[in-house]
Formats: C-alpha cells, sequence, structure tokens
C-alpha cells in the first residue's frame, strides 16, 4: 500500500511537472510564450477562448488567438478591437488593459471581450510569477 501510493505521488508530480512545462516556453530570442489553454478556464458566449501571449523584455510582444467555438463575426471584432491591443505595452499596462471594465469595439461580443481578458490576464499573472 505504501508503495502504490509513493508510486501515485510521483507519478502526479511527473504529471503536474509535465502540465506547467504546457504553459509556458522560452524561445530561443528570450520570448516567453504563455499558453492558456489549461490555465484559464474563463468562457466566452460558446465555449473557452485560450490563447498564447508572447512576452519579451518585459513587455508583450502579441497575443495569438487558438482555435475556438466562438462565433465567428463576434469573434472576429474581439481580434480586430482587442486582441491587437495588447501588442506593445509593459506587462503592467497590458494588465490594467485586461482588466479595464469597458472596451471600446466589442459591442455585441461582450462574453468572448471578458473571457479573452481573463485570459491574457492569467497569462501575465503567470509569466509573473514564473519568469
Amino acid at each position: 500500500m505504501k508503495k502504490t501510493l509513493l508510486t501515485f505521488v510521483a507519478a502526479l508530480a511527473v504529471s503536474l511537472a509535465a502540465n506547467a512545462d504546457d504553459v509556458m516556453k522560452k524561445t530561443k530570442d528570450g520570448t516567453y510564450v504563455v499558453n492558456t489553454t489549461t490555465l484559464c478556464k474563463a468562457k466566452g458566449y460558446k465555449g473557452a477562448t485560450p490563447l498564447e501571449v508572447h512576452i519579451k523584455g518585459g513587455k508583450v510582444v502579441k497575443v495569438v488567438s487558438l482555435p475556438n467555438h466562438e462565433t465567428k463575426n463576434y469573434y472576429a471584432k474581439v481580434e480586430k478591437n482587442l486582441v491587437g491591443k495588447f501588442a506593445g505595452q509593459k506587462v503592467a499596462k497590458a494588465s490594467k488593459l485586461a482588466t479595464q471594465q469597458k472596451v471600446d469595439g466589442c459591442t455585441g461580443a461582450t462574453y468572448s471581450t471578458k473571457a479573452v481578458q481573463q485570459n491574457v490576464q492569467a497569462a501575465l499573472d503567470y509569466y509573473k510569477k514564473h519568469k
């Protein structure tokens, strides 16, 4: 029984380490890429809205939307009017944008907008804790 428990704990530790590696990677050029697929449980209108947030030198380089099930026309508004606003922002300023209550230009895509903001915030928080 004791051996089985130790085996289980070891397997769990390996699994958690593998998941942590899947969340953030550092590229050869020093860019951190944070994937929110398993990091954030925020949901848009039709489900999860995972992102990759690319950070280098304390600034957000870009935010890339990963496959999701949001309505294409509405999510396109979010990509056009919100996702691009994070690029070039220092992490602290991007964090403020991610928690802003009202974002211009995303009318009709409120759930998706909030989910994207929560994903960006989760990525930035993870980056600050694990860089």
